[in-house]
């Protein structure tokens, strides 16, 4: 085959009516995917060349036939390809369309000083992904079925946030997969390892030692939350409630061996009821009170680069519950003072699931859903990581304007999401069903363009690797 011959079934070309979308067909040997960034060139007749940048969104494509399909025009590149103007786009009626080149797509990013880079496009693999470090003043979504590599990802985020903003966050971790975020990877560079050292980093736990035990003083709890502990209702339980009312200084403060014989000693009916109470959920066993340590929320208070909350080493399940419960009750508290916080909570379908009934888990969900109402304008911005997305309420989902999506086969699960986050051009969100482990798409106002990403390294260890098989040998 000539070159000439070669060229001509790999051409396209493009047409745009109204200048923000464009329908493109394509020799047999041109290649387009959904997702892909394109250069839009075009002369409608005159002598000066026009191009832009635009995004294949569709794409159809026949046996022995040639590609077609449609996307959106991004911007106006000028005369020498240096800049984008995002404020531009014009219509023609006839263009040439090529792939974008590495230096072309950084243009959508503008200033590289204000972009996270977290790995490189999917249908491009020369071509770096990054995400707008500013557009994290938005709640984000971040979901993947179990084996997606969607924690290594998401860790991947958040060493960027740590090493390119000065964004605090507090990461709500059941599973100890943050807890090595201290200490570097082997293959980081020597930069990296000296910027990450810089960080204040904190990792509180349930068996550290003091100054990183992970604690809660219980009489910095609300009346509700204290309520919850001991699943007391104001009403139903409402001579119990009275008598919490009471006692509740002393809780938390004496030695916990003494909070039970103390009410006894009361001699009311009420106290004896709420001993027993006491003695049957083991509050008084808990590890997770304070008694003269320092408190989660005073450590959060310093406003630490990171503060990673190991929530899975309590022996009560009830502990971890009350931890978040007092540090979102705390950080709603102390909203009028506006200090930027990003809330990262892990396996969030733990913490806001609609099917959880106890008092803990409902006074949790229902500080969730009102930060997520109402957190943006003060600083308050959530990040919610599950494997389960309609395990997370409605109310919490639905003010989400970033969407982090990596690999999801369930058709359920898909259709719902695209209900929600109509933002996603549809054929880029079912990709996702044929993700492999590590690849994901970005979508929202943490992207200037929908983008379908194969994640980069980390740069700290990761603390919940799967375990391998152990093999025989010999």
């Amino acid at each position: 085959m000539s070159d000439e011959d070669r060229a001509t079934r790999q051409s396209a070309a493009a047409v745009s009516i109204d200048g923000r979308h464009f329908q493109f067909a394509g020799g047999t040997g041109s290649r387009f995917e959904p997702g892909g960034l394109v250069v839009l060139r075009s002369t409608d007749g005159g002598e000066e060349e026009t191009d832009q940048l635009g995004q294949v969104e569709e794409v159809a494509v026949v046996i022995g036939g040639a590609p077609q399909g449609s996307g959106r025009i991004l911007g106006l590149l000028d005369g020498d390809g240096r800049h984008l103007d995002v404020r531009r786009s014009v219509p023609f009626g006839s263009a040439t369309i090529r792939s974008a080149d590495a230096r072309t797509a950084e243009l959508l990013y503008g200033d590289a000083a204000t972009s996270l880079p977290i790995g490189s496009f999917l249908a491009s693999q020369d071509i770096p992904a990054r995400l707008l470090a500013q557009r994290f003043n938005r709640h984000t979504f971040w979901c993947g079925q179990s084996g997606s590599g969607k924690t290594y990802a998401l860790g991947v985020v958040l060493e960027q946030l740590l090493l390119h903003t000065a964004l605090p966050m507090v990461i709500f971790d059941p599973n100890a997969d943050f807890v090595h975020m201290r200490q570097a990877h082997p293959a980081a560079t020597t930069d990296a390892r000296r910027a990450l050292a810089d960080r204040d980093i904190r990792v509180l736990r349930p068996s550290s030692p003091s100054p990183d035990a992970l604690r809660v003083r219980f009489l910095d709890l609300s009346l509700r939350a204290k309520a919850a502990v001991f699943r007391l209702d104001p009403l139903d339980d409402r001579a119990e409630h009275n008598e919490l009312m009471h006692i509740e200084d002393t809780v938390g403060l004496v030695d916990p061996a003494r909070v039970v014989p103390g009410l006894v000693e009361r001699g009311t009916p009420a106290a004896r009821d709420l001993a027993a109470r006491t003695e049957n959920l083991r509050v008084t066993d808990w590890s997770v009170w304070a008694q003269g340590l320092a408190a989660v929320t005073d450590i959060l208070d310093s406003r630490p680069d990171a503060t990673v909350l190991d929530l899975g080493g309590f022996a009560y399940p009830e502990e971890s519950l009350v931890v978040a419960l007092a540090v979102l009750d705390d950080l709603w508290a102390k909203r009028e003072q506006r200090r930027p916080l990003l809330i990262v909570i892990d396996e969030a379908h733990n913490f806001c699931s609609p099917d959880q009934t106890s008092p803990l888990h409902v006074a949790v969900r229902e500080r969730i859903v009102q930060i997520a109402a109402e957190g943006r304008k003060f600083g308050l911005w959530l990040l919610l990581s599950t494997q389960r997305p309609f395990r997370v309420h409605p109310s919490i989902i639905s003010q989400c304007d970033n969407l982090a999506l990596m690999k999801m086969t369930s058709p359920v699960d898909l259709a719902e999401l695209a209900n929600i986050f109509g933002f996603v051009p549809p054929a880029m969100l079912a990709r996702a069903s044929r993700f492999k482990q590590g690849e994901a798409l970005f979508a929202g106002g943490f992207v200037p363009a929908p983008t379908m990403v194969t994640m980069g390294p980390r740069l700290t260890r990761e603390g919940g690797a799967d375990v391998s098989v152990p093999l025989r040998t010999g």
